[in-house]
C-alpha cells in the first residue's frame, strides 16, 4: 500500500494535467503485455507494425518485471498540458545520479537489464549517453504510435476530467476517488492505494495532490519513490470509445426520415455527450456535429444542458421513441428509453 496524506490545504491544491509523456511510458506496458488491457489490442497491433528500426530491445528494458516506471522518464508536469517536447527537454536535464537511483529503484529486488548496464557504473558520461539515447528512442517511439491519436485521446481524458470537477463540487474528495478505481480508498485525509508493489507513508506538507487521468495506465499508478511529490496516474473514463469503430446508421426508415449523419447521432445520445466527443466518435468535424445538432434540437429529439465549459446533449423522450429506445422496439446501439 502506498498513502498520501493530505491536509486541507493539499486538498485546496489538488488538481489535475495532461502528459503525453506519461501516455508514452505506460503505453510500453500494453505493447510488452497484450493481456494488461484487451481494449488496447487494436492499437497495439497498430503500434507494432509501426515500429521499424526501433530499438524494442531498449524499449521494453524501461519497463521492469513489476511493470515499474523509472520515476526520471516521468516528471510531474508544471503546467495543464504540457508538450511532448516539453516534458522530455525537462528529462535531458536530469542528473546521472538520479537516473541510476531511479532505474535501480523500479527494477529492484532484479538486476538492470542488459540494455541499461550502463546505468549500473559510477561512469557519468555514460550515463549521460544512455539518458540521451533513451530520450530519442522515446521521441520516435512517440511519433510513430501515441501522437496519431493524441487529440483523440485528449478528448477522452478532458472529458474525464469533467466528469471528476463535477464529483468533486458535488461530494467533496470522497465522492472524487469512489469510483475512480476499486484499489484507490479514501479515510479519514488519507488517499491509500492498494496492491502496490511498494509500501511507503508520504505527508503532503503544503505540496498539493496532482492528478493525471491516462488512456493507458491500467490500474492506479503512483511514483515509485516516496521522495516524490504526491502524484497520482489512473485510468480515465472512456477509453473503451477510443479505438471503436464510428457507429453504424440506424433502421433504414430512420435513415430515410433524418438522414445517416442524424441517424447517428441519435443513436449516440442515449447518454449525455458534448459536441467535441460526438465528432471524435463520428470521425467528424464539429462544426458538422453542431449543425445537425442544431436541427434534432428544433425537432424537439435532443435536449441540452450546460456543464462547466461544455453544452451537453442527451436524446428526448422523443428522440427515444424514435431511435427505437422506447416501447417500440430497439435499435442498434441504442439503450432502455426513458419514460416520456
Amino acid at each position: 500500500m502506498i498513502s498520501f496524506v493530505l491536509g486541507v490545504e493539499d486538498l485546496a491544491d489538488t488538481r489535475f494535467a495532461l502528459s503525453p509523456l506519461h501516455e508514452t511510458l505506460f503505453s510500453l506496458r500494453v505493447l510488452q503485455d497484450p493481456g494488461l488491457s484487451a481494449l488496447h489490442l487494436p492499437w497495439r497491433r497498430s503500434a507494432l507494425a509501426r515500429l521499424g528500426g526501433l530499438d524494442t530491445g531498449l524499449l521494453m528494458a524501461l519497463v521492469a518485471r513489476r511493470r515499474t516506471l523509472p520515476d526520471f522518464l516521468t516528471p510531474t508536469p508544471t503546467v495543464f498540458a504540457p508538450t511532448f517536447e516539453e516534458e522530455l527537454a525537462v528529462v535531458l536535464k536530469v542528473h546521472p545520479d538520479r537516473v541510476r537511483h531511479d532505474l535501480r529503484l523500479a527494477h529492484a529486488p532484479d538486476p538492470l537489464p542488459a540494455a541499461l548496464r550502463a546505468a549500473a557504473e559510477d561512469d557519468d558520461e555514460a550515463v549521460t549517453a544512455l539518458r540521451g539515447h533513451v530520450c530519442e528512442l522515446l521521441r520516435r517511439y512517440w511519433e510513430v504510435t501515441v501522437a496519431p491519436h493524441w487529440p483523440q485521446m485528449r478528448l477522452v481524458l478532458e472529458a474525464d476530467m469533467t466528469y471528476r470537477a463535477r464529483q468533486l463540487a458535488v461530494g467533496g474528495a470522497r465522492l472524487l476517488f469512489a469510483d475512480m478505481h476499486p484499489d484507490l480508498r479514501w479515510e479519514g485525509g488519507v488517499l491509500h492505494v492498494d496492491r502496490m508493489i511498494g509500501r511507503h507513508r508520504v505527508e503532503a506538507s503544503g505540496r498539493g495532490l496532482l492528478l493525471l487521468p491516462s488512456v493507458f495506465a491500467h490500474k492506479p499508478a503512483p511514483p515509485v519513490s516516496p521522495d516524490e511529490a504526491p502524484r497520482l496516474a489512473y485510468p480515465s473514463r472512456g477509453v473503451a470509445t477510443l479505438w471503436e469503430a464510428a457507429p453504424a446508421a440506424g433502421p433504414a426508415a430512420l435513415v430515410a426520415l433524418l438522414g445517416a449523419a442524424r441517424a447517428r447521432l441519435l443513436g449516440l445520445l442515449e447518454a449525455p455527450l458534448p459536441t467535441v466527443e460526438m465528432a471524435r466518435r463520428l470521425r467528424v468535424t464539429p462544426s458538422a456535429v453542431s449543425q445537425h445538432l442544431q436541427v434534432l434540437h428544433a425537432a424537439g429529439l435532443v435536449t441540452r444542458a450546460r456543464d462547466g465549459r461544455h453544452v451537453l446533449y442527451r436524446r428526448s423522450a422523443l428522440g427515444d421513441l424514435l431511435a427505437g429506445g422506447g416501447e417500440g422496439g430497439d435499435a442498434p446501439g441504442s439503450g432502455p428509453g426513458r419514460a416520456p
